[in-house]
């Protein structure tokens, strides 16, 4: 397993370590003068790379000839810090001439060059067809609105011993206001060792991440027993997670908690409040002013209301896709493609839209791959065109059209004639897929974790509920 050019051993893993930041005003200054830092080098780098081109454009345009062309500026990420260094004397200074690059870590810098060289090279790639998935436009520049973080790969960086607080370069000894006891006591046992630290601010509070590397036994915890082998599992945002056992049994059904929908009507009372307060826009007169101590204040209550969803919805997932991925051995899932489903439909179907994202679908997707390797259980994922939901469980023929409405699945076939639940039926069919998958794969010797729907059912392909072919899967 590797991560860029780190090399994970077998039986490490990479896992990160979030806390909250508790600094004091100084400290504080510290982190956004840094977190400045890298935004500046960063657009610097940018800025260069931009005007080298544009050289190279109009001297191509003259009728010069390639060979002799201004040179192109390398977009190596050594090439882009040492450039840096030598630009900073001359850019990275106050009015009166005295510089400010000393004040800050050089990591600051150095990793902001790092993220445009991956900017660069990720652009690149995508325009010469290289890089699947979809187009990535060119980088552009950093506005002081943009996401303030920076990060240390190097240097004094260190979990305290009493599990309060933490040591980062140049910025010295912070406080956190959760403890820092499980990774502290895998660092004393030496079973995990810092490769990063990511310290950015989000919705007010500044947060720092550990990216460590961390040896993990892949199996099910001595205290969790095994609820059953195989299952099925159909995710949508009404019930969460539905899931079956390949005959048909339910053994779970968690309903969608909705942490957004029920925080919406203070923050509807909020956002009002805040519309009546002097804001930075003076709309008559279109010009920015200094917003006032009661707009500031009533921001601040917002960001805390959408902090607040945002924990309850990573918490809830992390329960979820711990306890799935620990309490079965095979679990078969659909595949798909969260941003496609929220892509279309406007203004017609933005409380779905709305429902999708506060399920966090994306997110329960992502947390239960990796999980299930650290449990040593596996996951199927069924092919993006497998129609789960339209299939019958109990003779297998397939429905034409089956609309987001209809939650009671009805079996057209007259000699069949089944009525079941149109959730419970999709995760029976992702079950009994699941366990045929693992069956192949143990016959043949494979270890293939994805599967693809038969030909039968690739040759009819499923139908959206107004009847055009959809590429998102089944959500519902």
């Amino acid at each position: 397993m590797t991560a860029g050019k780190f090399e994970v051993a077998d039986g490490w893993v990479l896992q990160a370590y979030q806390y909250a930041l508790d600094p004091t005003p100084a400290q504080r200054a510290a982190l956004e003068s840094h977190a400045g830092g890298a935004r500046f080098a960063y657009n610097t780098m940018l800025r260069a790379v931009k005007a080298n081109l544009s050289q190279r454009d109009a001297e191509r345009s003259y009728g010069i000839d390639t060979a002799d062309l201004t040179p192109r500026l390398s977009w190596s990420f050594q090439s882009l810090r040492n450039d840096f260094n030598r630009r900073k004397h001359q850019v990275a200074v106050r009015e009166d001439g005295t510089p400010w690059w000393p004040e800050n870590s050089k990591e600051a810098y150095a990793n902001a060059c790092k993220n445009l060289a991956a900017a660069l090279k990720n652009w690149d790639e995508s325009d010469k067809g290289k890089r699947k998935g979809p187009r990535v436009g060119f980088p552009s520049f950093k506005s002081k609105r943009s996401t303030r973080k920076f990060a240390f790969t190097t240097g004094t960086i260190e979990v305290e011993a009493d599990r309060h607080h933490v040591t980062l370069p140049r910025l010295g000894t912070l406080r956190v206001h959760e403890s820092t006891r499980k990774l502290a006591r895998r660092l004393e046992q030496g079973t995990a060792r810092v490769l990063k630290a990511t310290v950015r601010l989000e919705r007010g509070c500044w947060l720092v991440s550990f990216t460590c590397v961390v040896e993990r036994a892949a199996r099910r915890p001595a205290h969790v027993k095994r609820v059953a082998p195989v299952v099925g599992i159909d995710v949508g945002v009404k019930d969460l997670v539905i899931a079956a056992t390949p005959e048909g049994d339910e053994v779970m059904r968690v309903c969608a908690p909705k942490e957004f929908k029920q925080a919406s009507r203070k923050l509807r009372a909020l956002q009002r409040k805040a519309a009546r307060r002097q804001g930075p826009w003076d709309a008559p007169a279109k010009t920015r002013r200094e917003p006032s101590a009661g707009w500031l204040r009533t921001q601040r209550a917002i960001a805390k209301q959408h902090v607040r969803v945002a924990n309850l919805r990573r918490d809830r997932l992390h329960k979820l896709t711990t306890v799935l991925a620990q309490s079965f051995d095979v679990i078969g899932t659909e595949t798909l493609a969260v941003k496609n489903m929220m892509a279309s439909g406007g203004t017609r179907k933005k409380g779905l839209n709305r429902a999708i994202a506060d399920a966090g679908l994306g997110e329960f997707s992502r947390q239960l791959d990796y999980k299930t390797i650290w449990y040593k259980s596996v996951r199927v994922r069924a092919d993006r065109w497998y129609p789960s939901s339209k299939t019958c469980s109990g003779c297998g023929s397939v429905k034409a059209k089956l609309t987001l409405a209809e939650r009671l699945y009805v079996c057209d076939n007259n000699d069949c004639g089944l009525r079941i639940d149109r959730d419970l039926n999709a995760a029976i069919n992702l079950a009994r897929l699941a366990r045929a998958e693992q069956s192949a794969c143990f016959d043949s010797g494979g270890a293939d974790r994805k599967t693809t729907a038969p030909a039968a059912l690739v040759a009819a392909k499923p139908e959206s509920s107004n009847g055009s072919a959809s590429p998102q899967g089944e959500a519902a």
